[in-house]
């Protein structure tokens, strides 16, 4: 709200009383900006251009990065499941950690119907309806905060991850063109926050048969050779993983369908072709929304967030799923236009998804309830600040306990293993700003060097065994020790 000020003169009598008005007052209420909220199912940021890519084309995704901000160092904190979502999206609608959660899983920690019904009292859509929102959803069903979810006024949950626009991601863009049709219509006024979820790029990866055909890739699976329009592997493919990731039997990295326990390059290509053609089919509906918005006269006064519940593998690191902690799985794509955002800008942001709670209400100027422990970013969005904490805490413990911790801050990175009853402890060091990819030692073998076209410097390996980064080593595992107290993590590991 302005702190400008008019001097208004009021005649009473004889009596001359001044009085302070703001402009805002003087020429009605301050329009509330609208929320434009667009979240994908398994999507790592290594698919987009503005993160590198050159293959995958979403011409209406990098038209949002040109117009608005991109965050480099946004993250989901992680998960107590192997459905990585539940705790994600819960976490976004709470706007509270891992931890404290409805459902959260471990030692110690409670689960019943009372706290999940409170928490949904003080979740993202009960909080907007009673700022005099009209809240809408489309998304997946299941594998989030059913409580919270049905609060939106309007919503329309259903799992479309088929090839055609009724059984596909079109779907969910007709749900919100139709919103915003009957809106025009009915000459809605209310300030609006849509949740627009897809169920795509989340295996199976059913593209339209036409993308598929574009990206070399086939829904019935990969054939005996490369079809040489597939994607490149990615940079860090592996054919296995050096170690056992500690979750046995775990359906992201044995029973997805075309992949299985494969891990060649012909079935790793035509997976990635597949995602891409899901992605590709996704940024279609994108651009179906943005326009409406851009023809309804509404688009300049709303925030548009396009992000991930969390990334994914897909061949990286010998691994197919998102139960794992490095940066293509731990990351999430973050984009944000809209009132205030300079076009073209980047940030580091070091954000989790749970801050978002709390950085719509202060951009929509609604306190948020006490129970929020998110972080508003709107300094970051606004350009004033790079960042809104130092350190970031990972976690993934769904398979055998402990599991999996990560802690990042400025350049380095570690990742910690206690897992299959204390089979496998592993250490990882990484320098992120000379080896973003996280390549190990197995990424110089000449087989996979030779496949890639590409070898690692010697720097670019896990450092964590490295006599040189002993004292980073020690100085990241005592941060991460005080992160995993401070947040409630009920687990302690072994090292």
């Amino acid at each position: 709200m302005s702190t400008r000020a008019t001097l208004i003169l009021l005649l009473t009598g004889a009596v001359i009383v001044p009085a302070v008005v703001s402009t805002s007052q003087a020429a009605g209420p301050a329009r509330r900006p609208n929320f434009l909220f667009i979240l994908t199912d398994d999507q790592s940021p290594e698919t987009l251009s503005c993160y590198g890519n050159t293959v995958c084309q979403t011409p209406h995704i990098d038209r949002l990065a040109r117009r608005g901000i991109v965050l480099d160092d946004a993250h989901h904190m992680g998960a107590w499941s192997g459905a990585v979502c539940t705790a994600s999206r819960t976490m976004i609608m709470t706007g509270r950690t891992v931890w404290r959660i409805p459902g959260a899983r471990g030692p110690g920690l409670t689960r019943n119907r009372a706290r999940r019904q409170q928490a949904a009292r003080n979740s993202l859509p009960a909080i907007f309806n009673r700022a005099g929102y009209s809240t809408f959803r489309t998304c997946k069903r299941g594998n989030s905060f059913r409580e919270a979810n049905e609060l939106f006024t309007e919503h329309h949950d259903a799992t479309r991850r088929g090839s055609d626009p009724e059984t596909g991601s079109h779907w969910h863009g007709d749900r919100v063109i139709e919103f915003l049709d009957k809106r025009q219509q009915a000459g809605g006024k209310a300030p609006f926050l849509l949740y627009m979820g897809f169920s795509h790029p989340h295996d199976p990866r059913n593209a339209p048969e036409a993308l598929a055909r574009k990206y070399g890739a086939s829904n019935k699976g990969p054939g005996q050779a490369v079809n040489p329009k597939a994607p490149p592997l990615p940079v860090n493919y592996l054919a296995a993983h050096p170690f056992h990731h500690g979750h046995p039997g775990l359906r992201d990295e044995v029973r997805v369908q075309g992949v299985m326990k494969r891990r060649d390059p012909a079935t790793i290509r035509n997976e990635l072709g597949r995602e891409y053609a899901c992605i590709e089919n996704i940024d279609n509906q994108v651009g179906r929304v943005i326009k409406q918005l851009e023809m309804t006269g509404e688009l300049e006064n709303t925030y548009v967030v396009f992000t991930s519940d969390h990334g994914i593998a897909v061949g990286r690191h010998g691994l197919t799923g998102k139960q794992n902690l490095y940066e293509h799985t731990w990351r999430i794509p973050f984009i944000v236009t809209g009132p205030g955002i300079k076009p073209g800008t980047r940030a580091s942001g070091y954000i989790y998804l749970l801050d978002i709670l709390r950085t719509f209400c202060d951009l929509a100027d609604i306190t948020p309830p006490k129970s929020v422990e998110g972080r508003s970013f709107r300094k970051v969005l606004e350009g004033k600040t790079n960042a809104v904490r130092d350190s970031l805490y990972g976690v993934y413990t769904g398979g055998t306990k402990p599991g999996m911790r990560a802690v990042k801050t400025g350049r380095f990175k570690l990742i910690k293993y206690d897992v299959l009853d204390g089979k496998v402890r592993r250490t990882q060091l990484f320098d992120l700003k000379e080896n973003p990819r996280e390549f190990l030692v197995e990424h110089r073998d000449k087989a996979i060097s030779s496949l890639l076209g590409h070898t690692p410097k010697p720097q670019q390996v896990n450092l964590a065994d490295d006599p040189k980064y002993a004292a980073k080593r020690k100085e990241l595992e005592a941060l991460l020790k005080r992160e995993m107290k401070r947040l409630g993590d009920p687990y302690e590991l072994a090292d």
